[in-house]
């Protein structure tokens, strides 16, 4: 029998992420996080699915590759160890892959290359998704390597949404255009809410908003990306957790001709002390409702210019796809905040959308419809799983079946 096993690995610039599935059933068999590599407070959290058990070991990692080692240790006292017969590939999470990279791709000397030429438009995480690509590269030299790109899903938008109205000549010489991320999220959410209304996701279209702390919504027509709010980077769009989202770009000239700050000043500003952080204090929604709850004005501003950007995401992907079948909340904050996905929606009922007051603050762990029974548009929670997109993509890539 062929091996069936993939390894999924998310490499950040001081973490790493990993999943273990078995791709003849879908299932997970073990999953873990390394973070804090570098320092002395290292931490490495290991869960072998099946029974539920964790292990947790701190102290410091030096380098992704002593990380990538201490992974392979704690999957080989499982039995599931990166020698397993059994392991048919490894899948890396590459979160930029321009236009040239439109679908999963096995990684050569080539692939390496162009994703380090991408470094210059994703300067925080290509770099940290490069060293754990070669360091498993290292580890296992025969096995194959897959990337998949969290731009790729994306890729399928028409020139009138991935343009900018700059000049083209030096958009195209800089690579300047709309590229959208958390692709993977946004094409796995997309089919499993087709599966969810029974449809086929050829006849399917839906408005997919992943809320965590980085937020994106997207307009998927028939399983392909139309529109996207993430932009150049992730900056662009939704108000995020510490991200401003959408702003007049003048504001930057600003700040810095008149409020005399560095561009690395602006760019700390806009990336990690804006959004709802910058405008509360706070990014973590849980804490944002319990201040609401006790009558924090600031709290409550904070959520209004959340919801009132995700409204205006809603109505715009609306008229882009002109029918929609749904919306679906998924990530961290679509997933649990049932105050986020009531207000969303809220005054949109000419547009044929509601929920179920019942329905939306019930607790459930795989995809539901949180609408009204018999509602035109249907509204949808559906838990993302990135790894899982990651390992299938990888597991048809390099043809391993059962």
């Amino acid at each position: 029998m062929s091996p069936t096993r993939v390894l999924v690995l998310n490499s950040g610039s001081s973490s790493v992420k990993y999943q273990l599935l078995d791709m003849r059933e879908h299932t997970r068999l073990a999953a873990g996080l390394i973070e804090r590599i570098g320092e002395q407070t290292s931490l490495l959290k290991h869960t072998v699915i099946a029974t539920g058990a964790t292990r947790e070991h701190s102290g410091p990692v030096a380098d992704h590759q002593a990380a990538l080692k201490a992974v392979a240790e704690e999957l080989a006292k499982d039995g599931l160890g990166l020698d397993s017969p059994e392991l048919a590939a490894i899948g890396h999470r590459v979160v930029h892959g321009g236009m040239f990279f439109t679908e999963p791709t096995v990684i050569d000397d080539d692939v390496l290359t162009e994703i380090e030429r991408l470094i210059p438009v994703a300067p925080l995480h290509n770099p940290a998704n490069l060293t754990g690509i070669r360091t498993a590269m290292a580890l296992r030299p025969d096995l194959p390597q897959v990337a998949v790109f969290d731009t790729a899903f994306h890729t399928t938008m028409p020139e009138s949404a991935a343009r900018y109205a700059i000049d083209t000549k030096i958009a195209d010489r800089h690579r300047i255009r709309r590229y959208g991320f958390h692709g993977t999220s946004h094409a796995f959410v997309s089919r499993a809410t087709a599966r969810l209304l029974g449809k086929d996701v050829e006849d399917t279209n839906v408005i997919v908003l992943h809320l965590g702390n980085g937020a994106s919504a997207s307009a998927v027509r028939g399983g392909r990306c139309v529109d996207t709010s993430m932009g150049f980077t992730p900056l662009e769009g939704l108000v995020m957790g510490t991200r401003s989202g959408d702003l007049d770009p003048a504001v930057i000239f600003h700040l810095r001709r008149v409020g005399g700050m560095s561009m690395d000043e602006i760019d700390t500003l806009l990336n990690k002390r804006s959004g709802l952080f910058g405008l509360c204090g706070d990014n973590d929604m849980r804490e944002i409702d319990r201040r609401i709850g006790e009558g924090d004005k600031e709290a409550r501003l904070a959520f209004d210019i959340y919801i009132h950007r995700l409204k205006k995401y809603i109505g715009a992907y609306y008229a882009v796809l002109g029918r929609v079948d749904a919306v679906a909340f998924t990530a961290g904050v679509g997933e649990n905040a049932a105050t986020v996905r009531e207000a969303a929606v809220a005054g949109l009922e000419g547009l044929g959308l509601a929920v179920d007051g019942a329905l939306n603050v019930a607790r459930g762990d795989g995809p539901r419809l949180i609408s009204p029974a018999h509602a035109r548009v249907a509204v949808a929670v559906v838990p993302t799983q990135e790894e899982l997109e990651i390992a299938t993509q990888t597991y048809e890539l390099v043809g391993k079946d059962d």
